[in-house]
Formats: C-alpha cells, structure tokens, sequence
C-alpha cells in the first residue's frame, strides 16, 4: 500500500496544515483561569488536551515534545510556524533521553516546556515518568492544565486518545491547576504521590471546569475577543 504522506509531499502537507490551523487561528478565542505567576514550569496535560498550548501566552518560550517520526516532522513544522519551540524525541531509549535533556535545558534556561503526561500512545490517563524527572533535575514546577468549552464546535475526533479541538468559532477556558514541587531525593513513594496529585487534579480540573467556564461566560471574559 502506498503510504499517502512521505517524503516527497511532507512540505506541502504540512504547509497545508499550517494553512487550516493558521484559518482557525480566527476563530478560537482562548482565555485563562487561575493562570500561574511561575515564568518557567512543566505544563502537564492528557494528550487529548494537547492543542491547548494555543492558549498559553508566551508561545516563544514554550517548548512541545514531538516524535522524530514522519508524521512528527510534519506536526513540528506547523508548532513551529505557530511560534513555539519544539523538542525532538521518540519512544527508543535514545531518542528519550536525548529529548529530556533538551528540554532540561530549556528549563534551566527560564523557558517553559509542554508534556502530553499519558503520551504519546497511552494507556489513557496514565501518568508516565518524564514529567517527575524533569521537575526533579530542574526545580521547576509541574502546572496540570485542562481545557473546556461546552459549544458543539469543540469537537472530539475519533483518535485513541479522544483528542478535543476547535472547529468554527469557539470561546474556550485553560483552567490550571496548583504547582507541584518534586524534589531531587524523592523517595518511590514521594514520587507516587506526585504521579497521584498530577492524575487527581487534571479529573478535579475537568469536573470543575464547567463551572467556571458558566462563571467566566457571566463575567463576559470573551466580549473582548483575540
């Protein structure tokens, strides 16, 4: 079977879809509750959830993890083009942690860094380890972030992960959560207890969330839209 996407076209797909991310770019109207004064931290999301770096301000300084894989090098190029950073790595060991220590560095540097905590192919809502390894080489906190909005153009598509994106015009909420420390010499069952507070809080973000999406569409956060 032909493969549809290969090296060949991979420039102009992903020009292409750049092109129908930068189209919605107009339609999709972020805004931020509980938003952390931490200028530099580990913004920790399920992978479903992963397209709400766009509302993330400082795109500049933010760096998203991408598989080196053919597919990956198209999604870097649109991240790209979008004004964020991005950080090459795959499953294998090497390509692991040669992405970690990139992303080390970032932070170490003031940036920001995003991580899909259960990706990037599950199990779903399952907290994997590179986000404690980072905050523990780094200091940096762990921010937890969900995002919400009840308009039918916030879609879910039919992927593993249930992945949710905006399609049309859309007012969408980053609800954050509370930073969480891990320290260097953490014990396995501190560290368990991280792997908990994160799972926990990104369920109580999204139980709260609408909530706080009524109490922000009530305040008329989006009368003033990007």
């Amino acid at each position: 079977m032909v493969r549809l996407i290969n090296g060949k076209n991979i420039h102009h797909v992903a020009n292409l879809a750049y092109g129908l991310m930068h189209l919605q770019e107009f339609f999709t109207h972020i805004k931020g509750y509980n938003e952390p004064a931490e200028k530099s931290c580990i913004y920790a999301m399920w992978h479903k959830n992963q397209f709400l770096v766009y509302g993330i301000e400082d795109k500049a300084h933010l760096s998203i993890q991408v598989s080196t894989s053919l597919d990956g090098e198209i999604i870097a190029s649109v991240i790209e083009k979008m004004g964020f950073k991005v950080v090459r790595g795959s499953a294998e060991r090497r390509g692991a942690v040669t992405s970690t220590m990139q992303m080390i560095t970032r932070l170490n540097e003031g940036e920001s860094v995003g991580i899909m905590v259960d990706g990037p192919r599950g199990p779903l809502h399952k907290v994997k380890n590179g986000v404690i390894k980072l905050a523990q080489k780094t200091g940096k906190p762990i921010i937890p972030v969900h995002w919400y909005s009840p308009q039918k153009t916030f879609i879910t598509l039919p992927s593993w992960d249930k992945m949710k994106t905006p399609f049309g015009d859309c007012n969408i909420l980053n609800v954050y959560g509370n930073p969480i420390y891990v320290k260097e010499d953490a014990t396995d069952e501190e560290i368990a207890q991280v792997r908990d507070n994160i799972r926990n809080q990104l369920f109580e973000l999204e139980a709260k969330a609408p909530e706080l999406y009524k109490e922000a569409k009530k305040n008329k956060l989006w009368k003033v839209k990007k």
